[in-house]
């Protein structure tokens, strides 16, 4: 039997903040939360993941993303 290929090395986005939460939506801070953001200036590093990926979406204007790393286990 054909051994299995060894997974694609898992992926990275460092995402800061980059605007406050005043006066927008609830849906909104709570995404930040969910981001592991409260703070402006504050960074959080997360899987790079569709659902990641659309909570960014939703909240482009209040933060930024640094970094679109890939993790290599060389």
């Amino acid at each position: 039997m054909a051994k299995k290929p060894a997974t694609a090395a898992a992926t990275t986005l460092t995402v800061e903040q980059i605007g406050s939460p005043i006066r927008r939506e609830g849906s909104q801070r709570e995404t930040l939360v969910g981001l592991k953001l409260n703070k402006l200036h504050r960074t959080s590093t997360l899987a790079d993941t569709p659902s990641v990926r659309g909570m960014i979406a939703k909240v482009k204007h209040l933060v930024r993303v640094v970094s679109d790393d890939k993790n290599a286990a060389q």
